[in-house]
C-alpha cells in the first residue's frame, strides 16, 4: 500500500491556507516596515568633534555669565523667626503656654527693594516629599465630591476621624499640617506705622485652582451646609467653609493659601509664596526705610528642630535669585573647551607627527 504524499505537509487546501495565514502576518512590503529607509550616520572624525565642543562649550559660558550676572541682580532679604535665639523678638512665643501669641521684627532698607516685591515664608528639616505623607489626602474629598466627607478615605489614616470618631474634611496629614503664621507689614514713617498692602490673589497654580481642586455644591444654598456632618483638621482654628469668608473664590478648597500649601515641596529646606507687594505706593517696590513686620505665631516647628524664616524677593526674566543655574552652565562650558583643547593637543601630537614621518 502506497503511502500518502500529503501525509507530512497535510492537503493542498491545508498547505494552501497556511501558506495564506502566514503571507497575512508578514508586514507590508514597505521600505518602513521593513527598515529599510535611507539613513545618515555621522563619521566622527577630529575635524568635527573639536570644533563641535569648542562651540557647545563657549555657547554655554555665555549663558551661564548672562544667567550668573542676572542672578546677581535680584534682591533677595531672609529673616528667621523661629524664636530659638534668646534675644529673637519670637524667642516668647516657643512657649508652649503661650497659645496665641504676636511677635515684631524690625528690618530696614537702605535703598529701594524693586518691585513686584515676592513676599514668602520658608521652613527648614521639613519633609513634604515623605511617602506616606504625601499620599495622605483624599483627592475625592478635594473635588468636592461630597461622598467622601463622611467616609474618607484610609490613606488619610490617622487624620481621617477625630477622637470622636467625626470624619474630618480635609482629612489627611498635609491638610491637617497646614501652614497657619500669618503677617502683617508696616512701613514706619517718622514714628507712625503705614500698612504695606500684601496681595494674596492667584499666588497658587492655574492648573490647582482650574482644574485640580474644586468646592462642594452648595446644599441649600448654603456653602457650609455641604460639611454638614463633619469636623475641621485637628490644628486648623476654622473650617474649610470660613477660610475666607469674604471672598467665595478665595474659600474651601479653593483657597489660595490652602493650595499653595498642598503642592508638596520636593526638598526639606523650601519657601512658599505668601502675598505679593503691587499695589499703591508700593507698585514700585518697597522704599528705603525702616519697617516691621508683625507676624502672628502660630506654627510649631520646634518638636521637630525646624526653622521658619521669611523672605522678600524680586525675579527677573529667569525667574528668582539662583546662582547654581548660571554656575551649572559655566562648569560645563568650561570643561568643553577645555576638552576641546586637551583633544587638539592630543591630535596633533599624534596625527600631525605620524604625517610628516611620513
Amino acid at each position: 500500500m502506497r503511502k500518502s504524499s500529503c501525509r507530512r505537509g497535510g492537503t493542498p487546501e491545508d498547505i494552501r491556507m497556511k501558506n495564506e495565514e502566514e503571507a497575512s502576518e508578514r508586514p507590508d512590503n514597505t521600505a518602513f516596515t521593513q527598515q529599510q529607509l535611507p539613513a545618515w550616520q555621522p563619521v566622527l572624525s577630529a575635524g568635527i568633534i573639536i570644533p563641535g565642543f569648542l562651540i557647545i562649550g563657549l555657547a554655554f559660558l555665555g549663558i551661564g555669565i548672562a544667567l550668573f550676572l542676572t542672578s546677581q541682580t535680584i534682591q533677595v532679604l531672609e529673616m528667621d523667626y523661629t524664636g530659638v535665639e534668646k534675644d529673637s523678638p519670637c524667642f516668647r512665643c516657643t512657649s508652649p503656654s503661650n497659645q496665641t501669641c504676636t511677635c515684631e521684627v524690625t528690618f530696614s532698607l537702605s535703598t529701594l527693594f524693586t518691585g513686584p516685591v515676592f513676599f514668602y515664608y520658608g521652613l527648614s528639616n521639613y519633609f513634604q516629599n515623605f511617602r506616606k505623607y504625601g499620599v495622605s489626602k483624599d483627592d475625592y474629598q478635594l473635588t468636592g465630591d461630597t461622598q467622601y466627607f463622611k467616609s474618607p478615605r484610609d490613606v488619610c489614616f490617622p487624620y481621617a476621624h477625630d477622637s470622636k470618631n467625626n470624619p474630618i474634611v480635609p482629612c489627611g496629614a498635609i491638610a491637617s499640617s497646614m501652614f497657619n503664621d500669618t503677617f502683617e507689614l508696616y512701613q514706619i514713617i517718622n514714628g507712625t506705622k503705614k500698612k504695606v498692602p500684601l496681595d494674596g490673589k492667584g499666588i497658587s497654580w492655574w492648573t490647582d485652582y482650574n482644574i485640580k481642586y474644586r468646592n462642594p455644591l452648595p446644599v441649600n444654598g448654603s456653602f457650609a451646609s455641604a460639611f454638614d456632618g463633619t469636623v475641621k483638621p485637628i490644628n486648623w482654628p476654622k473650617a474649610a467653609y470660613e477660610l475666607d469668608l469674604t471672598d467665595p473664590n478665595n474659600n474651601g478648597f479653593l483657597n489660595q493659601d490652602f493650595l499653595v500649601w498642598m503642592r508638596r515641596a520636593a526638598l526639606p529646606q523650601f519657601r512658599k509664596l505668601y502675598r505679593r507687594i503691587t499695589e499703591g505706593d508700593y507698585a514700585t517696590g518697597l522704599p528705603a526705610g525702616n519697617y516691621s513686620l508683625t507676624v502672628y505665631y502660630n506654627y510649631p516647628v520646634l518638636s521637630f528642630d525646624g526653622r521658619k524664616k521669611v523672605v522678600f524677593s524680586n525675579v527677573s526674566w529667569m525667574g528668582g535669585k539662583n546662582d547654581f543655574l548660571g554656575i551649572a552652565y559655566l562648569v560645563v562650558g568650561s570643561l568643553c573647551v577645555v576638552m576641546s583643547v586637551v583633544m587638539l593637543i592630543v591630535y596633533a601630537k599624534f596625527k600631525f607627527s605620524d604625517d610628516d614621518d611620513a
